[in-house]
């Protein structure tokens, strides 16, 4: 019987005594003295009524076997920290971003009669667009597919990479080192041109090479932060190894070796653009800088981040 059915048949009973004691005559304080004792017999009745349900469930679980009791209580808490975790290190890093890293990158934008990101389409000096590439960056495209960000043509919004640079341009050094202590990469391979982030990073064809006027761009993967090995003997070091350049602060060095030089350049700026903002690519002639590129926040593809450097030194090796 449950609790609302008892309730019912002690106010009938109740109001039952209190008309049977109204026709007899009875005192209402011996009616009261009957109710209290029907009322503790009714308490102590629940009580032993809990005490078996109790005995009967402790005698169940004893029934199954330990590992079963163990994993009952174990597991959903197992699960519930999975998700936890799985939803934490997709959601923390992306915070972080805008708490940690976003305070100190530049994100001032100058306002302009013609879009940043078209700026590339006057400065013809330093990077040239042929038309196919213009009008694809102009039309509306859908693409059933997921884009491999390991691909470095998939980075920019057109189906063709921009062209940079000046056509005469020779480039005798196709691959070079790059050193970033801070950030424990070491001897990292940096191939000029191409487009397979899986195998190195990628120096963008028609950037300056390291030492001379311009600024090398070099682009590199990003993953969640827990992910991040860029140990040499790690054979998957490039899908994880530009995850935390955004870290770098001003004064940071980076350490670049080609052609038997070692050169030395000092982090001086950090900022972030949008996808189709080509014009990172923009090569000055009048200074010697580099650029590194990857994705962020890291582990995602919403935007670009940039960590520009200046050359400070250049040693015979």
């Amino acid at each position: 019987m449950s609790k609302q059915q008892k309730s019912k048949v002690m106010q009938s009973d109740i109001v039952e005594l209190y008309r049977n004691a109204l026709r007899q005559g009875i005192e209402i304080s011996q009616v009261e003295k009957k109710i209290n004792l029907h009322l503790q017999r009714m308490s102590v009745s629940e009580n032993i009524e809990t005490q078996e349900d109790e005995i009967r469930e402790n005698v169940q679980k004893r029934k199954l076997p330990k590992i079963i009791r163990v994993g009952a209580m174990i597991l959903p808490i197992f699960f519930l920290s999975i998700g936890f975790y799985l939803v934490g290190s997709a959601v923390i890093p992306i915070i972080g971003s805008y708490i940690v890293v976003a305070k100190d990158v530049q994100t001032t934008t100058l306002t302009s009669p013609i879009p940043q990101e078209e700026v590339m389409d006057v400065t013809p000096l330093v990077i040239t667009q042929n038309d196919s590439y213009t009008k694809s960056n102009r039309e509306l495209k859908i693409v059933n597919e997921e884009l491999d960000y390991t691909n470095l043509s998939n980075w920019f919004s057109s189906a063709a990479l921009p062209e940079v640079g000046l056509p005469e341009l020779d480039y005798d050094i196709k691959e070079y080192s790059i050193d970033i202590p801070k950030i424990n990469i070491a001897n990292a391979s940096v191939v000029v041109g191409g487009t397979d982030l899986n195998k190195s990073l990628i120096a963008f064809q028609g950037t300056a090479l390291p030492g001379n006027p311009g600024s090398p761009v070099i682009f590199g993967h990003s993953v969640l932060r827990q992910f991040y090995n860029p140990n040499e003997k790690n054979p998957r070091r490039y899908n994880s190894i530009f995850s935390t350049i955004m870290t770098l602060t001003t004064g940071d060095k980076i350490f670049v070796t080609s052609g038997g030089v070692k050169y030395t350049y000092v982090v001086t700026l950090k900022k972030e653009v949008k996808p189709e903002d080509v014009y990172i690519l923009t090569q000055k002639y009048d200074s010697k800088q580099l650029k590194l590129v990857t994705c962020t926040p890291e582990g995602t593809y919403l935007r670009r981040g940039v960590v520009t450097a200046q050359l400070v030194e250049n040693t015979e090796e």
